[in-house]
Formats: structure tokens, C-alpha cells, sequence
């Protein structure tokens, strides 16, 4: 039996004007109904309403761009850095890492739908003779440094509604990857209702609103709701490595990246490449009426993004590589405080309330989080400027830029064909 009242929460949607959520209450078992009932509990309606009206605005993202103060927010080039420098930073880096002080975090909700992959994309095959999935690459990198800071890194990976079973029973079957199942934590994605045009929200089916992935931005609360910040606390851990699944060359727990971070205490820092071209398709580190921003390559406007210095880069050259240190304790912040939604004219497939059937429409609202926007709410972003073809090959086509092939080359040319284990299993 439901511990909500049907009544409690018709009322509710009446006061909304979304009573039509509960068109197939009649239809349902006593189980269906308790989740249906539970679902719309959780539903912040106050805030769906002001994502509606801001939707009918236009959406949260920089459309203003020429009213800001832009100015240019340089990295630190590390392939530049002299010999000595970079080594001393390396090993305070692993020092903190050999006291157990930083996690990573692995955002692998998605999908590989567009590599013609049916199941999460971390357990994509690039090609690699030893045919490792992106997730035991990434494993891999852990090992290595786990190796040098003898102790393992523990790894948080964020799932997905969709892909949260199937990820966890990929990695029982692989044994972890010699990983070690106890330095490996899952946690669920976050999602949020979507809306049509006139701001109704929708049935996926007839116990389920339609909701969607908040957003790689939604990684802090999720992370809070999982419990993710209080065991970070008990563990000693002071600060979490972020990255993206996509990316089959990043540094796992880069203690360079970490050593440069403490150095020059940073609450944040960021890692970047040059970008090749004026208009390359890449969002730009800078900085937006006195704060860290990123923007993306099409809202920067076209003299900026023309724009080089006195040694002939690009002055709005450092791009966005969603690879990141937070301390753990401006995470959690961040977590409370929240980000700010942007919104996505999306198709949406639901169940139409008043025929029964599936429907779909070509324009309803999604709303997302982004990582990024976490720049604007601290004052200093150090930024790492990285060498693109040693740390950066995302995997996001099956074939020409971005690919699985492309990848694959990448891959092989650092690290060879891929086939030996890395080390021993962590213990």
C-alpha cells in the first residue's frame, strides 16, 4: 500500500494544472500506482514553472554576449614547463595521492547509440587487439597510477537510469578489471522532467513521468543524494579528478594535473589544448564579468575568436577538454547551491493522455545542467594547457573525426596495441 494519498497529490497537479498526469490511475495495480504517486511527489513544480517561463524567453544560454565584459583567461602550458618544474609538481601531485587525498569520477551515463553500440558506451570496443572497452582503459590508467602511489584511487562512476544495471553487471563480469569491486562506487544520474509547448509536463507511459538526464552539471547533487560527499569525508579525500568517458587518452587521477592544482591553490583548475583554428568547433576558456566561463564556438564572436596575442596564439585559444579537479569541499557547495538549468528544444516521445497512444513531438522543452557553469561561482580557475594528441581522443562517431578509428590510432601510438594487462591487480 502507497504511503501517499491520491487525494494529497490530485489536488497538487489540479493547482498546477497538470491533473492530467494521473489520466491512467484507474488502470493501475497497487504497485503502479505507489510509483506513479511517489514520482510526481518528487517533482519540484515551483521549479518546472520557472524553467517553463524562462523557456518561453529563450533559453538560459549566453545570448548576450556582446553586453559582457570578455577578457581572456590563458593557461599554463605544461609541454613549455621546464624539466624541473614539471617533475616537482608531478611528484607533490602523487604525494597527495599516496595519502589517499583524491578521487576520480567518471561521468558515463550515456549511451553508444551513434557508434552503432547497443548498451553504455563504456563498454564500447574501440578496435584495440586486446579489444578493451572504454571502461577498462580507463581502469587501466588507474592501475598505472595506483602502482606509483601505492594505494588505489578511489573511482566514482556516475550511470544513468538507463545504463545503471547493465554498467554494474558489465563490470562483475570482467571481475572489476583487477580493479578491486571495493574502490569502485556507482551512482545514478539525476533526471528531470520534460515539458511541452505550453508547459505540460508528460507520461512516459502510464505509471511514469517523462523526464530526462540533468546534465553533466547534475553530477554534484547527484553525487550528494548517492551519499557521495559524506564518503569522501570518511575516506580523507580532499579533492575529485572529473572526466568524461568519451576520452580514451585522459590522464586517470593525473598527479601533474593535481600537483599543479595544490601549487597554485586552486579551488578548481581546468585542462585545455590550443585549438587549431579561429572557428574550431570547441568551447573557449575565458573570463565573464570577473569570473572563469566557458564559451561556446558559437556564441564567441567572430573578432574574438580571431583575435592572437603578441607570440601569435590565439587569445581565446583555450578550449574546454571537460577534464577538471574540484576540491571536494567546492563540490559539495556547488551541490547545495545549485546551477543554473539551460534549455533544449528536443523531439520528445511520450504517451498521449487523452488517446492512449505514443505520440511524439518535434519541439518540446528538455532542461540540462552544465559542468562548466560551476567556473562562474569561484573567483580563480587555474588552467593546464595539455599536448591535444597525447591526452585527447574522444570517441563520439564510428568512422572520420572523433571516431572509434581515430581513437584507436591515437591509443596504440601512446600506449601500444593495448594487450598486456598494465599491473598486477590492486589488492
Amino acid at each position: 500500500m502507497t504511503s501517499l494519498n491520491e487525494e494529497t497529490i490530485r489536488n497538487k497537479l489540479v493547482k498546477c494544472g497538470q491533473e492530467h498526469l494521473l489520466a491512467f490511475y484507474g488502470d493501475l495495480d497497487a504497485h503502479e500506482k505507489s510509483a506513479l504517486l511517489e514520482d510526481i511527489d518528487g517533482i519540484d513544480f515551483d521549479l518546472m514553472s520557472r524553467l517553463y517561463a524562462r523557456a518561453q524567453h529563450g533559453s538560459h544560454d549566453m545570448q548576450q554576449e556582446g553586453t559582457c565584459d570578455i577578457s581572456p583567461l590563458r593557461g599554463v602550458d605544461s609541454t613549455a614547463m621546464p624539466a624541473p618544474q614539471k617533475e616537482k609538481m608531478r611528484a607533490l601531485g602523487l604525494k597527495e595521492l599516496s595519502e589517499g587525498r583524491m578521487a576520480a569520477l567518471t561521468m558515463a551515463g550515456g549511451q553508444g547509440t551513434r557508434l552503432g553500440h547497443t548498451g553504455p558506451k563504456g563498454t564500447y570496443d574501440i578496435g584495440l587487439p586486446s579489444h578493451k572497452s572504454l571502461f577498462e582503459i580507463q581502469s587501466d590508467g588507474l592501475k598505472r597510477i595506483s602502482a606509483e602511489a601505492g594505494r588505489p584511487v578511489l573511482w566514482y562512476i556516475m550511470t544513468s537510469h538507463i545504463n545503471h544495471s547493465e554498467t554494474e553487471s558489465f563490470f562483475r563480469e570482467h571481475g572489476y578489471f583487477g580493479y578491486g569491486k571495493e574502490n569502485i562506487i556507482f551512482f545514478r544520474q539525476e533526471k528531470i522532467p520534460a515539458l511541452d509547448r505550453s508547459g505540460r509536463l508528460l507520461l512516459e507511459d502510464k505509471h511514469t513521468v517523462l523526464k530526462s538526464p540533468n546534465g553533466n552539471g547534475g553530477m554534484f547533487s547527484s553525487l550528494k543524494k548517492a551519499g557521495g560527499f559524506d564518503h569522501m569525508k570518511k575516506c580523507g579525500i580532499k579533492y575529485l579528478f572529473v572526466c568524461g568517458i568519451d576520452n580514451c587518452l585522459v590522464k586517470m587521477a593525473d598527479p601533474l594535473f593535481l600537483g599543479f592544482k595544490v601549487s597554485g591553490g586552486y579551488r578548481a583548475v581546468a585542462k585545455s589544448f590550443l585549438k587549431r583554428t579561429a572557428d574550431e568547433k570547441a568551447g573557449v576558456l575565458c573570463m565573464k564579468n570577473g569570473h572563469p566561463c566557458v564559451i561556446e564556438y558559437t556564441e564567441i564572436p567572430e573578432d574574438l575568436a580571431a583575435l592572437k596575442n603578441e607570440d601569435g596564439e590565439w587569445t581565446y585559444g583555450d578550449t574546454n577538454v571537460l577534464n577538471y579537479i574540484f576540491d571536494t569541499d567546492l563540490a559539495e557547495e556547488l551541490a547545495g547551491e545549485g546551477l543554473d538549468y539551460h534549455v533544449a528544444v528536443k523531439k520528445l516521445k511520450y504517451l498521449d493522455t487523452d488517446t492512449g497512444k505514443n505520440a511524439e513531438i518535434p519541439d518540446g522543452y528538455k532542461f540540462e545542467l552544465f559542468l562548466f557553469d560551476a567556473f562562474s561561482k569561484i573567483d580563480r580557475l587555474g588552467i593546464l594547457r595539455i599536448e591535444r594528441t597525447e591526452e585527447f581522443s574522444p570517441v563520439k562517431n564510428k568512422t572520420g573525426i572523433d571516431s572509434a578509428e581515430s581513437a584507436r590510432v591515437m591509443y596504440m601510438n601512446m600506449y601500444g596495441d593495448g594487450s598486456r594487462d598494465c599491473m598486477e591487480e590492486i589488492k
